[in-house]
């Protein structure tokens, strides 16, 4: 049975089904969720997500073009359309990085609400964390404790859960469009490229004060999903050192096109494996842990629950 952050079990024991969405305007995506959950039973309806690479354009020009913000509120209006077309009980829109960084935001919020009456709720790095952790421990042991890793397109949340409870978290700018905006990562890369990726990296870790031991590594979130089904099309959920290793080889030489048909993934996925299996390898690296596990689940699923238990309203309904 999995656990709250508060060390409380999840009450997936509804009286009767409820049919719940939630959509989050990420660094990478905008991805809605419609689930209809019950008594212990968790079931997606819709899974579904448009590309917009938002992290990647906050990390090279400071703000969310007008062209973006027009793609962002035709999703959330098709979005809002689907929830309702399948009678969810509410609709929670909340925005990550991204959106954080964006010197515009507030004006990205301000057309959002205005065009599609969606009060998108801006959360904050800690606050993704715990929705993200809620997420992974409905496919994980609860009890076991963990360092807990998300990343992104703009941002890596990395958090100690001790089998009760979240405690220290770090919210880093390492997420795979913020990357490769930064170190001006091409595909195929170069030599000199990648050891500016891995440094890159290194010295945040360095200046975050991460943990030098974690007694395993609990991960969700697109990019660890991308690395996880590229690898693992069987459906195994432990990724190893090695494979992230054998996989920032293989795919620092080859094209976009070729990554997409070797592993069997869309493009843009395509693109962040060599940045996100570099990420993921040094972060094994430094908690001293040679394999990852990833969930299938993250912050939409945890925001479903609590969503579920009454413990979050939905800002449009």
């Amino acid at each position: 049975m999995a656990r709250s952050l508060s060390g409380a079990r999840i009450d997936w024991e509804a009286p009767m089904a409820q049919i719940l969405a939630t959509a989050d305007i990420g660094s990478n995506t905008i991805h809605l969720l419609v689930a209809m959950a019950s008594k212990k039973r968790f079931r997606r309806l819709v899974n579904d997500s448009e590309w917009l690479s938002l992290g990647e354009m906050v990390q090279r020009r400071g703000e969310i073009s007008p062209d973006a913000i027009r793609q962002v509120i035709q999703v959330l209006t098709r979005f809002q359309s689907e929830a309702k077309r399948l009678g969810a009980d509410g609709l929670y829109v909340f925005g990550t990085e991204a959106m954080r960084k964006a010197r515009n935001h507030d004006d990205l919020l301000a057309q959002i609400k205005a065009q599609t009456g969606i009060q998108v709720d801006l959360i904050p790095p800690r606050r993704e964390a715990e929705l993200g952790l809620r997420g992974a421990l409905l496919d994980s042991d609860p009890v076991m404790p963990a360092v807990f890793a998300e990343a992104g397109g703009g941002s890596l949340q990395v958090a100690e859960y001790d089998g009760a409870g979240m405690g220290r978290e770090w919210s880093l700018p390492l997420g795979s469009g913020a990357l490769m905006a930064r170190v001006n990562l091409t595909i195929p890369s170069t030599p000199a490229q990648l050891s500016d990726l891995e440094r890159t990296i290194q010295q945040a870790f360095d200046r975050a004060d991460l943990p030098a031991f974690a007694p395993r590594l609990l991960c969700c979130g697109g990019v660890a999903r991308g690395l996880w089904r590229a690898m693992h099309p069987d459906g195994q959920r432990e990724l190893h050192w090695r494979e992230l290793d054998h996989l920032v080889w293989d795919t620092s030489r080859l094209t976009t096109s070729l990554i997409s048909q070797r592993y069997q993934v869309k493009p843009k996925r395509a693109e962040t494996l060599l940045p996100g299996a570099v990420l993921f390898r040094s972060l094994m690296e430094r908690l001293s842990v040679t394999t990852m596990e990833v969930s299938a689940y993250g912050v939409r699923e945890g925001a479903i629950a609590e969503m579920l238990e009454g413990r979050l309203t939905p800002v449009l309904t």
